[in-house]
This record gives structure tokens, sequence and C-alpha cells, in this order.
């Protein structure tokens, strides 16, 4: 029985996530990237406050809102905005930088 040497072509993650969620700039693919970020913003909550020993319920307490809040911002169950990222890395004694790309966009000032 002869055996054919077959060549399997590699993709790369780019080329994976462009065919099967879309390319860059699509509304899809967009979505995607923003949730995506979401979960790794939750996961970086959680793993600062179990470094600073706290649960969520004093976390929230440090920040006026419920545990139940810190849950779903933990488990990217709800949008979350500046000032609550902000409020909760505050609290959490963390220095919080955040990088903004324009991608293949003009901004215009009014004069």
């Amino acid at each position: 029985m002869a055996t054919k040497n077959k060549e399997l072509k590699m993709y790369s993650f780019d080329q994976i996530k462009d065919e099967f969620i879309g390319e860059i700039g699509t509304e899809k693919r967009t979505q995607y990237e923003q949730e995506l970020q979401l979960e790794i913003l939750g996961e970086m909550i959680r793993k600062v406050r179990l470094e600073r020993n706290l649960t969520q319920d004093e976390l929230g307490k440090l920040i006026g809102v419920q545990r139940a809040q810190i849950s779903k911002l933990e488990n990217s169950k709800t949008n979350v905005t500046m000032e609550t990222i902000l409020k909760v890395f505050g609290a959490l004694n963390a220095k919080v930088n955040f990088n903004v790309e324009l991608m293949n966009k003009r901004i215009q000032i009014a004069r």
C-alpha cells in the first residue's frame, strides 16, 4: 500500500479569524474583538482582586456597588464604563494605562 505525502497547509490565527469571524473592520470582527477585550479585562480584575486578598463583596463595598456587579464585571456579563474601570483598579491600588488605536480613521477637529 503506497502512502501519499500530503502537505498540510498552515494558517495563522489572523487568517483563521478573517475566514470564520470576518476581516478587520467588519461589524462581526469588531464585536468579537470588543468581547475578547472585555473578557481579558474581567480576568485582570479577578486576578488583581485575588492577589489583594479581597472578596467580590469587599471590592464592591470599596467602590459602592453590590457583589453581583463585581461578579458580572469579572465574568464579562455586563457593559462597563470607564468610570467603573477606574474605580475598580483604583480600589485595587493598580495603575491603569489605556492604548487607543485609530485604524484608517481621520479625525477632524472643529475650528
